[in-house]
């Protein structure tokens, strides 16, 4: 296992789309191990493996609080299935993005359909943080970053203070 280095926007990697995976291979496996490592290092909740220069439709998800034992979640070629009318705002950050939060809308319930490492098909409904969770991993696949979701003057002053913090780093 080895951390990686996480792209950071603007990287151009990070707006390309993600290939299905067609076999989990070792080094898939491999693959999917250093990106658990890598965010939890980082730390973070979630990690998609285009954040990390890999082009393939995979992401990881742990949600567990840290009084609580670690949950990974592996989703091979998600997809979401049938979301809710119903939208819920989070606060959003991420890790390609780092220290930069805003609140973003999306819906509140999905139902969601990926393979885990086994190849077994769940299709299982979420709502809440895991639900948010899964949409914003999976806008990774999809070259999508969350701030894209944000108003034009929004995304503006989230990327000039992006931009600041760089400057004072």
């Amino acid at each position: 296992m080895a951390i990686r280095t996480i792209l950071h926007y603007p990287d151009p990697r990070l707006r390309q789309k993600a290939q299905p995976v067609t076999n989990v291979t070792p080094e898939i496996q491999r693959l999917i191990e250093d990106m658990a490592e890598t965010m939890y290092a980082a730390p973070g909740v979630g990690l998609a493996a285009t954040q990390i220069g890999e082009p393939h439709r995979i992401f990881i998800v742990d949600i567990a609080a840290e009084d609580e034992p670690s949950n990974l979640m592996v989703f091979i070629n998600p997809e979401i299935l049938d979301p809710s009318e119903d939208l819920s705002v989070y606060s959003e950050g991420c890790l390609s993005v780092p220290e930069i939060y805003a609140d973003v809308e999306r819906p509140a319930r999905i139902r969601a359909r990926w393979q885990d490492l086994d190849g077994t098909v769940h299709e299982e409904d979420m709502e809440g943080l895991m639900a948010t969770c899964l949409q914003h991993e999976m806008d990774h696949l999809e070259g999508i970053l969350f701030i894209d979701h944000l108003s034009r003057l929004k995304r503006q002053m989230a990327l000039k203070k992006l931009d600041k913090l760089r400057k004072a780093a």
